[in-house]
């Protein structure tokens, strides 16, 4: 009787610590798939997380992922502008591999548009675009000394500077480069015309003393500087 009631002992031992070492074993599962958008677009860079073994992975370029995890956890997946979305493993999944495709919804928020001014208001807006600008000095002196030149070619040439008088000129140095092309020079003291016109004009007094003006500078009228002051 005490040797049977020994092996009873022995057998529900054994029994209980094999079944101890059962529940000890845990069961990997490896969880696969690919994560995409609502356009099916692969999302790469999506972090997935375990959340009992406290591991991590991140989807590959192509949307791919793979985790390794256990019967009932729960996996999370994040992705920057995606919403949160997570999965759970069933506690009597007996298989070793799980294929699970993830779909992601865009988390993106369209707001109206904002104008930035550097203007707190309309006013100071006109007040600033109607402002008169100060001119530098320097471009200032160059348009009075610009304007010197002028009066001064006019009143010594008495030829009033034009555009219209610019494009006769041109248009006349066009006219004696297209007749005289492909030509000699010409030397005017083999010319019988020129020398006529020269002869002409020596009898009209061209070589005679004559008494000249010495011409005036040229007055230039600076404008006076308004006084933007408030009195």
């Amino acid at each position: 009787m005490n040797k049977l009631n020994y092996i009873l002992a022995f057998l529900l031992l054994s029994l209980f610590s094999s079944k101890g070492q059962l529940n000890g074993q845990e069961k990997f599962v490896q969880l696969s798939g690919i994560i995409t958008d609502n356009l099916y677009r692969p999302v790469p860079g999506a972090a997935v997380i375990s959340k009992k073994l406290h591991r991590g992975a991140i989807s590959e370029r192509t949307g791919i992922y793979s985790i390794t995890s256990l019967p009932g956890d729960t996996i999370f997946f994040r992705a920057l502008g995606y919403k949160r979305y997570h999965t759970i493993i069933p506690e009597d999944y007996e298989e070793r591999h799980c294929l699970v495709d993830i779909v992601l919804e865009p988390d993106t928020i369209q707001i109206d548009e904002v104008k930035i001014l550097p203007w707190k208001n309309y006013a100071e807006f006109i007040r600033d675009i109607t402002k008169e600008i100060p001119v530098d000095p320097k471009i200032e002196n160059m348009n009075e000394n610009l304007a010197s030149i002028y009066v001064a070619v006019s009143n010594q040439t008495n030829v009033s500077i034009t555009p219209e008088a610019g494009y006769r000129y041109a248009m006349r140095q066009n006219y004696v480069a297209m007749t005289s092309r492909n030509m000699y020079p010409v030397n005017n003291l083999l010319n019988p015309m020129a020398w006529a016109s020269f002869v002409r004009e020596v009898k009209k007094g061209l070589l005679k003393n004559k008494s000249f003006t010495k011409p005036e500078p040229a007055k230039v009228v600076r404008k006076k500087k308004k006084n933007t002051e408030k009195k």
